[in-house]
């Protein structure tokens, strides 16, 4: 009798423990990216990145310095060890962007540019795409990462156009949400390319830098892009 009666009491709490794992467990709610597995797939193959800046469980990285900040490059060459943050967040019609981060055609310095083509296929329906340079890659929020970025001011970057006439609504930093959130958001646009190199900048004068996990973005839309566009970024860095 005591033997069943044991077996009993084990087989209740055996299915308190499944309904409890099977309902989530924790009431802490959990932030999932919504970037499909072949756009993910496309930022490892076309960037490389260190482990250690892969490292999720990490805490922000503070890149500040005891006698002011010194400077911090998003991208400067391919595989340069100064880069920060990976092209990973597709957004939109993400399967209409293509990004070459080693572009051989006149970079604006060094040997290697980042080259951007948005097509017109509209493929997932959204009329618009962009891309965000994230930190860890894929991180919309749902893991620790980031850097602290106090002390900057601005946020620098070359970019040019194909043919000229290129329009793109906005380029920004910061923003991204979730468990993890940016510490805030700044940006600039729209912007009509050229076909020479033109610099911008983004002021970042009196904004909280103590993370940031969305480095750099770009967005843009079909309807002032009829054609598609292709652009080319170059010596993005916060100064």
């Amino acid at each position: 009798m005591k033997k069943s009666l044991s077996l009993t009491l084990l087989a209740v709490a055996g299915l308190i423990v499944f309904s409890i794992a099977s309902c989530g467990g924790s009431s802490q709610p959990q932030a999932k990216s919504s970037i499909p597995e072949e756009a993910k797939q496309v930022a490892k193959a076309n960037y490389s990145y260190d482990e250690e800046d892969a490292d999720s469980s990490s805490a922000a990285k503070t890149v500040t310095a005891a006698k002011g900040f010194k400077g911090f490059n998003v991208y400067t060459d391919l595989r340069s060890p100064d880069n920060h943050y990976i092209a990973s967040g597709y957004m939109g019609d993400y399967s209409d962007v293509k990004i070459d981060g080693a572009c051989f055609d006149n970079p604006h310095s060094g040997t290697t540019c980042i080259k951007v083509t948005y097509s017109n296929a509209m493929s997932q329906g959204a009329r618009w795409a962009g891309m965000y340079w994230q930190s860890p890659a894929n991180n919309w929020g749902d893991k620790k990462g980031g850097f602290d970025l106090t002390g900057a001011t601005k946020l620098t970057f070359w970019v040019r156009g194909a043919k000229g006439g290129e329009r793109i609504e906005e380029f920004k930093m910061g923003g991204i949400t979730g468990l993890y959130p940016d510490s805030d958001i700044a940006g600039i646009g729209p912007v009509l390319l050229t076909t020479e190199w033109q610099k911008y900048e983004i002021d970042l004068n009196g904004k909280d830098l103590s993370y940031i996990s969305g480095g750099f973005c770009w967005g843009t839309n079909l309807d002032v892009n009829p054609d598609g566009a292709t652009f080319y970024l170059d010596d993005i860095k916060y100064e």
